[in-house]
């Protein structure tokens, strides 16, 4: 039977506040406070918290039948948490249905995968920790940050136990194949792969609202019908949007809430079902491999990662960050490792693109610069401070092998002094032990002796007279 693999992802950056150059080294505090807070409680209240109620209803008036999985960043989980606690409520309650399945993401939303495998298994680990934490859930498939993937990124999505990706259906690296099948990874086969359907995704994120578009109004019944007359053999089809996408990008006047909940009805009607992605993994056997040497994503029309280092700014900006990757997880500083985090969101490598045309525009749409220049000069002199933080703690002077092996010697120094200090504090609970025994014996000297034993009386002596045989 068809399937629809319904993926909402729900991520919010860091927006850092305007950083002048005289603040390098005087202000180590970088974020705009007041437009995180404006930005993510307005989001939430028109598109998170109704497109949340949308699900649940939707779970419950299907009895279960409507299933869907959700991504979201541990960045947009402690905004949320922070000034929409309500929607972490709802979130649960989408958990507790058992209908909804959470999937493993980078913390920062970050293009770690690109840079530095270590960095990039340390953030899923601490999403990962997060969700179930937060949610009571445990990631099994993955869902990097816009949907990044090529060759190298499986063998380590295998090492962190996942048994899947969802990926982007790019149709450089389809060619004549169909987004609609489960794939298993050249480089990891035992990795399965999830392809969007680019198409179909589209359709509404892009195009919902679009009067001009030859196929609008959208409706339910039309769009369960385009997947239900898709070739029998092809069982899934993974529909990827941002949850923004709803009374966000298109706003509730649109319809799109109606559209979203009118979709289960007419998939019954057609004999198509909602699955999770780890259903689908489940069911669907993969009906081949797939290779993809160069990183792709679900970013703009090239569907590539240019979208983020399209460009000598952008470049630039990416390989100063990563450059004290390995020193910031060397540190205990738990203020430091947090705006590593938030440094690290793409999305301020994306507000750095010069794109023109259509891709400029979408670019400049969610920018909070002006330009890209701007942009660009705002990030580096926020960078230039941390990294200033980073080398007071570890001077870059100093390489990375030579300060493993110093931080090496001092954590072993270290462990030596605290075992010497638990075997000298055993002692000092010995003495005083001691000492207040031997003051109890001072204080009662009769009760303190212990009793002599009383003396026997001496037993008497017995004598025998020997007989002495008289010869005879």
């Amino acid at each position: 039977m068809k399937a629809i693999c319904f993926n909402f992802e729900i991520h919010q950056p860091m927006r850092l506040k305007r950083y002048r150059f005289f603040d390098i080294g005087n202000d180590h505090y970088y974020y705009d406070d007041f437009l995180n807070d404006e930005i993510v409680s307005r989001v939430a209240h028109n598109s998170y918290i109704p497109a949340a109620e949308s699900l649940l209803r939707m779970i419950e008036e299907s009895k279960g039948a409507f299933r869907c999985s959700i991504s979201i960043s541990g960045v947009a989980l402690e905004q949320l948490e922070q000034y929409v606690p309500e929607f972490i409520d709802l979130l649960k309650k989408l958990a507790d249905t058992g209908a909804v399945e959470f999937l493993a993401a980078p913390y920062a939303h970050s293009l770690a995968s690109l840079a530095d495998p270590e960095e990039f298994a340390q953030q899923v680990r601490v999403a990962v920790d997060k969700l179930h934490s937060l949610l009571g859930v445990k990631p099994k498939v993955m869902h990097n940050t816009e949907l990044i993937y090529d060759d190298e990124i499986a063998p380590q999505v295998l090492a962190m136990g996942f048994k899947g990706v969802l990926t982007e259906g790019a149709k450089h690296i389809l060619g004549w194949k169909s987004p609609n099948y489960v794939y298993s990874a050249a480089s990891c086969p035992k990795v399965r792969l999830l392809l969007k359907n680019d198409k179909l995704s589209d359709d509404i994120a892009a195009r919902f609202s679009n009067t001009s578009w030859d196929e609008y109004p959208l409706t339910a019944e039309k769009y369960i019908g385009w997947i239900a007359s898709t070739p029998a053999e092809e069982q899934v089809v993974n529909v990827c949007l941002n949850l923004e996408t709803f009374g966000g990008f298109h706003s509730a006047s649109t319809g799109i809430f109606q559209f979203l909940e009118a979709l289960p009805r007419f998939a019954a009607e057609r004999g198509v079902e909602f699955r999770t992605p780890s259903q689908v993994l489940s069911v669907v056997k993969p009906v081949g491999e797939l290779s993809v040497m160069h990183p792709i994503s679900g970013a703009d029309e090239a569907r590539d990662v240019s979208a983020w280092l399209g460009n000598s700014l952008q470049n630039e900006a990416f390989n100063k960050l990563y450059s004290v990757a390995e020193r910031v997880r060397l540190c205990d500083d738990r203020r430091l490792k947090q705006d590593w985090y938030y440094l690290q969101g793409s999305d301020h490598l994306y507000y750095m693109s010069t794109k023109h045309f259509a891709d400029g525009a979408a670019h400049s749409m969610f920018s909070p610069y002006e330009t890209p220049y701007q942009a660009f000069t705002n990030y580096m002199n926020v960078l230039a401070d941390f990294i200033v933080r980073v080398e007071e703690q570890y001077p870059l002077s100093i390489e990375n092998e030579e300060l493993n092996s110093l931080l090496t010697t001092i954590r072993n120094q270290a462990t030596e002094i605290e075992a010497l200090n638990k075997e000298l504090g055993s002692m000092r609970k010995n003495i005083e032990q001691f000492n207040v025994e031997h003051a109890l014996r001072e204080e009662k000297p009769e009760t303190a002796k212990p009793k002599e034993k009383a003396k026997k009386p001496a037993a008497k002596k017995t004598t025998t007279t020997k007989k002495t045989a008289k010869k005879a």
